[in-house]
């Protein structure tokens, strides 16, 4: 069958490898004219397949008139007259219950789980050097109330194979003495050994080098798409780049926030909405004992920290507001909090980046064959999950188009 697979970050790339080692003759498409050019270019680094708990809890609705009113808050929302946002925030707020956030858990947990032992399986076959390290996380706390809820968290997510342990500040500091910058604000963390990190672009950039190479792929970078032939009004024949139709058996669109616009010219739509987030990149001397080496998040500043070799990548911040634009004075709220923690760092050679997450307002991406066309696949809406859930999508949307086996319960995934 010959599939074309439409965008090029890590969840286009990895779905195109897959299918491609199953037999399926592969055409990638991108805009751009490199791959990773997205979400996937500098994004929080850390493969957290343990703490995969979504962004709609039910402790986030009572939060948000504060967010609103404080220039500092993790999360920013500006409307606009786009009826997609105002649409997917009442989808977000719906799935803000303690019922919602558990089963979205659940199925994010399995996801990540089949993700870390495909990626692990992939690296064997594979030799992609990504910075990656099996370096373990901490989930920090700056409020002793905070911390001893999330031993609730804890406690569930050990029903679905996690193994977390509740550290005090001291045993914190013991294992991390870089968060000495916190000060007497640290009250404790939850401890995830079995955490990773990695560099996403490098990964998506060797991965699909791999794949250029196969005889039975053609990748088309700097190809935008313009539309697609229907004649039957049922299938689709063909993908229409610049002057050029790509005949194809199945398409599948894996092209992050620009997935619901394209979904949009085939008659259907998707819950898919870009969530803006900002990171650093700051570069440290491999001995800096000032910086984590173990990948660190603040959770009520909601920044994550991840060492990625010769690079600790910084990143933050949920702005819904339809822009991919980076807002100077976030990037310095940023940099200003980064400094109060780790006041030793130095971030005058850091460099900054702004991108949109395509995000479900459950957190749990579409993966799956779409109504839309008898032909046509979904694999999007991983959000800031991307790196962490993207083997995973890959080897089941592989399975669910070679009619094989599924590795997992796939019902909550279907578009």
């Amino acid at each position: 069958m010959h599939i074309t697979v439409i965008g090029a970050g890590v969840v286009g790339v990895t779905s195109a490898y897959f299918l491609a080692r199953q037999g399926h003759e592969i055409t990638l498409l991108d805009a751009c004219a490199e791959p990773a050019q997205g979400a996937s270019q500098a994004n929080g680094g850390q493969l957290s397949y343990s703490y995969v708990a979504p962004l709609a809890g039910p402790g986030v609705l009572p939060s948000v008139p504060g967010w609103l009113l404080r220039g500092d808050a993790p999360l920013r929302w500006r409307p606009t007259l786009d009826p997609a946002q105002w649409r997917w925030c009442l989808q977000f707020a719906l799935a803000c219950n303690g019922s919602a956030s558990r089963a979205s858990t659940a199925s994010l947990q399995a996801l990540a789980y089949l993700s870390r032992d495909v990626l692990h399986a992939l690296q064997e076959q594979e030799p992609l050097d990504f910075a990656h390290v099996r370096n373990g996380k901490l989930i920090a706390y700056r409020d002793a109330a905070l911390l001893d809820k999330a031993r609730k968290q804890v406690a569930y997510q050990a029903q679905l194979g996690a193994e977390q342990q509740v550290l005090d500040a001291a045993a914190t500091l013991r294992l991390e003495p870089a968060l000495a910058g916190m000060g007497a604000s640290l009250a404790g963390a939850v401890y995830t050994p079995s955490e990773e990190a990695g560099d996403c672009r490098l990964f998506t950039e060797g991965l699909y080098e791999r794949l250029r190479r196969l005889g039975n792929v053609q990748c088309r970078l700097g190809a935008a798409v313009r539309g697609f032939d229907r004649p039957n009004g049922r299938r689709i024949a063909a993908v229409r780049i610049d002057g050029e139709a790509v005949k194809t058996d199945a398409v599948v669109l894996a092209a992050g926030t620009a997935t619901p616009a394209l979904l949009r010219q085939l008659g259907g739509d998707a819950p898919i909405y870009p969530l803006k987030g900002y990171s650093l990149t700051v570069p440290v001397e491999p001995d800096d004992r000032s910086v984590p080496t173990i990948s660190v998040t603040d959770y009520q500043r909601r920044i994550v920290y991840a060492r990625l070799g010769n690079a600790l990548r910084i990143a933050a911040m949920v702005d819904i507001d339809g822009s991919g634009d980076a807002v100077p004075e976030r990037v310095a709220l940023l940099k200003r909090q980064v400094r109060e923690s780790f006041p030793a760092l130095d971030l005058g050679r850091a460099r900054a980046w702004a991108g949109q997450r395509p995000a479900t307002p459950t957190g749990v991406p579409l993966v799956g064959r779409s109504r839309a066309a008898e032909n046509l696949w979904l694999n999007a809406g991983q959000g800031a999950l991307g790196f962490t859930l993207a083997c995973g999508s890959a080897a089941l949307l592989t399975a669910q188009m070679s009619s094989l086996p599924l590795p997992l319960d796939a019902r909550a995934f279907l578009p």
